[in-house]
């Protein structure tokens, strides 16, 4: 172990996930689970612009839309309500097909500090990726970022 890194172990058994601690309680674990980026690695797109753009308080909804050369054409920012849900309405997904988009990026954050999608994230991310796909659009990948780095659905092959 590294310092005063957060390590834990994720088991999966038939009760589900089950995690292990082994770091002093005020500390969130750092998930060892496939799909997981650590910040340290971070590609600059997740570093240096998606990262900035989350409250460690809140919880925040980004899509992206990228054009046929891989410029970004479109951002719309969606804050959590009052539950902590981000809701995607229509006129969201409009803005995006309108810009003439072809690829899609969707991140959102967990003030949690655990990565690990919610079955609520799972069901999102395959109706957003049907639902772009009947239009021509590729959900190139959905990133669930923490304080330690973040979980990309693309990387776990989850989408």
């Amino acid at each position: 172990m590294r310092g005063s890194r957060t390590f834990g172990i994720l088991r999966a058994g038939r009760m589900g996930v089950a995690v292990s601690r082994f770091a002093p309680l005020d500390k969130v674990p750092c998930p060892a689970l496939a799909g997981f980026v650590s910040r340290e690695v971070e590609d600059d797109i997740a570093h240096l612009l998606l990262r900035p753009l989350f409250d460690e308080e809140r919880e925040a909804l980004l899509l992206l839309g990228f054009d046929a050369f891989g410029r970004l054409v479109h951002l719309e920012r969606i804050e959590g309500d009052t539950t902590g849900r981000c809701i995607i309405a229509p006129y969201r997904w409009r803005a995006l097909v309108e810009a003439g988009i072809r690829t899609a990026l969707m991140a959102h954050n967990h003030p949690s500090g655990i990565a690990l999608p919610s079955d609520a994230d799972i069901a999102a991310t395959h109706e957003a990726a049907l639902f772009l796909r009947t239009m021509g659009i590729d959900l190139v990948d959905h990133l669930i970022f923490v304080a330690d780095g973040h979980f990309s659905f693309r990387t776990a092959e989850r989408l």
